[in-house]
């Protein structure tokens, strides 16, 4: 079968733009990517992804391709506009990748985590947003839980949520809109598939509690960070970027209630409503 490359539009995103112009520089030296991965120190694969712009460009790939090609700084300060680029695509990204990942990991500090929501806390979440209709208002739900179908299906990723114990005490909805959530969220605390913890009050400020973080490991071992805010979420692939996130984490994790206390504490909080 003859390998057709796939069209390229370079003016989606900065992104997009760094892999159209890898694609015509090097097409326009007459090298192919193994060729040209051998004089970067890089992989096929890789400049692949970055030429289609599934991947976000390594750090240390653009002085290579400056000297490969000599362009100067082309690659490099095509790199910094990219790298710094609230892309317009990045949650649509987030979501294919979610779609894929063999590992979630999040933490949610004000609500509950959207694969872990009812539909009613959902829609009482969402109903605050009184810039939407009632039909995009539905459509944000179903578009929401649709995202839960890989948890209940036949492979399901491995789900791990920290929540603030904010999110326990923050009423959405109804006395018993809050006690289902709070039911249905006790019975992911500790499952085969699915973890869950809670970070008390008593633990104090931390590094994360400015907003939403979510991990992600795909298959073949890339991974990738995003964090969200109130309006606008970006999305980390690059390495030092991704761990600096996972450290984060991962004392966040550390200083959380057991799975036991914090499943205590969840049917405690569901008890008072």
């Amino acid at each position: 079968m003859t390998f057709t490359p796939q069209e390229l539009n370079p003016f989606l995103s900065a992104r997009h733009y760094f892999g159209a112009e890898l694609r015509r520089d090097r097409e326009g030296a007459g090298m192919s990517l193994v060729q040209l991965a051998g004089i970067v120190a890089s992989s096929k694969s890789t400049l692949a992804r970055v030429e289609t712009a599934e991947l976000m460009p390594p750090p240390d790939l653009p002085p290579h391709l400056d000297a490969a090609f000599g362009t100067g700084d082309k690659y490099s300060n095509l790199y910094e506009l990219a790298r710094r680029e609230a892309h317009p695509d990045q949650y649509k990204r987030f979501m294919d990748f979610e779609a894929r990942a063999e590992v979630i990991e999040t933490y949610g500090p004000q609500v509950v985590p959207g694969l872990l929501q009812t539909r009613e806390y959902a829609h009482a979440q969402l109903s605050v947003q009184d810039r939407l209709t009632p039909e995009q208002l539905e459509q944000r739900v179903d578009a929401r839980l649709s995202r839960q179908d890989r948890l209940r299906g036949a492979n399901p990723p491995y789900y791990w949520a920290i929540i603030d114990e904010s999110v326990l005490r923050r009423q959405v909805g109804t006395d018993e809109c809050m006690r289902n959530q709070l039911a249905h969220l006790l019975k992911q605390v500790d499952t085969p598939d699915s973890k869950v913890q809670v970070s008390p009050f008593s633990s104090g400020p931390h590094s994360l509690m400015g907003g939403n973080l979510t991990l992600l490991t795909l298959p073949k071992g890339s991974a990738m960070a995003y964090e969200e805010g109130i309006e606008i979420g970006r999305l980390h692939e690059d390495p030092d970027s991704v761990n600096n996130w996972r450290r984060q984490y991962e004392v966040l994790r550390a200083n959380s209630l057991s799975l036991a206390t914090s499943a205590a504490v969840i049917r405690q909080a569901m008890e008072d409503y």
